[in-house]
């Protein structure tokens, strides 16, 4: 029932925060300021929700600390992307064809803080969370960042193999950042930077959704092995490898720092019931 308590109201605000963000695609002013709202209200009730239901202060969520972290994460996010670009381009899979849209820009700013803000309250914030007390650390980190991979097959260019280059990359990394610092504002700014330099920065498609308008104008061509062909470069091995790599980075700071809750017994039972 914790679960429903929570999942359900932040749910709402995603898909009505989606809704409303999508009617209004032509306006970037528009969906930069009705991203930022859907954002900051799911971030409300996520906190409301959580104290209402579990009876503790949502610390995960507060404010002291939150724009340096967010910062952090931000950085690590546009890196990861930067690098995965680079490797792309050097085989020849990535081309700038002159500049992009800065109002193109815009609008991707307020759209993927709504969709960084909301996945990550559902999907770490509530699903991971909840299911890493029941089960241990790494079955939740499986188990959700399958779910969230599976999630992106509704996707409009969506792929099996980018459903699961999704799942290890950003579902499993990013679970891994929360656990690794047990604040949802790292693994949201990871999130954040990650989609606007896919979208926002380097003008690619982002998880099969369709093109973008970004501040470059970007071609990617050959192969869908190295360029992850119609589903973006999220789909490139490239993508695997990094977000492989920075799992591992998070998963070692999270047993460093105590953060790693050990596999329950029964687990598997009690996922049953």
């Amino acid at each position: 029932m914790r679960l429903l308590k929570q999942l359900v109201p932040v749910a709402l605000v995603a898909f009505a925060g989606g809704a409303i963000v999508g009617a209004v695609q032509g306006s970037p002013f528009l969906v930069l300021v009705l991203g930022v709202a859907t954002a900051a209200l799911a971030v409300f009730v996520y906190a409301r929700v959580v104290r209402w239901s579990e009876r503790r202060a949502p610390v995960e969520v507060a404010g002291e600390g939150a724009v340096a972290a967010v910062g952090r994460g931000l950085l690590i996010g546009v890196g990861m992307f930067a690098a995965v670009i680079v490797n792309i381009a050097f085989l020849g899979g990535y081309r700038v064809d002159g500049l992009g849209s800065v109002t193109g820009a815009v609008g991707q700013v307020g759209f993927m803080a709504a969709a960084a803000v909301t996945e990550e309250l559902i999907f770490r914030g509530i699903l991971f969370r909840i299911v890493e007390g029941r089960t241990g650390t790494w079955i939740a980190l499986v188990l959700t960042g399958l779910v969230f991979g599976l999630m992106h097959l509704t996707n409009e260019h969506a792929s099996l193999w980018g459903a699961i280059a999704i799942a290890i990359e950003a579902g499993g990394m990013l679970a891994a950042a929360y656990a690794a610092t047990r604040t949802l504002w790292v693994p949201i700014g990871v999130h954040f930077g990650w989609n606007f330099a896919a979208a926002g920065i380097f003008g690619t498609e982002v998880s099969g959704n369709g093109a973008t308008q970004g501040l470059l104008h970007g071609v990617t061509s050959g192969p869908a092995l190295l360029t992850g062909g119609d589903f973006g470069p999220e789909a490139s091995p490239y993508a695997v490898v990094f977000g492989l790599l920075l799992t591992l980075v998070f998963m070692w700071l999270a047993h460093r720092r105590g953060n790693v809750v050990p596999l329950r017994r029964g687990a598997t039972a009690t996922l049953a019931q």
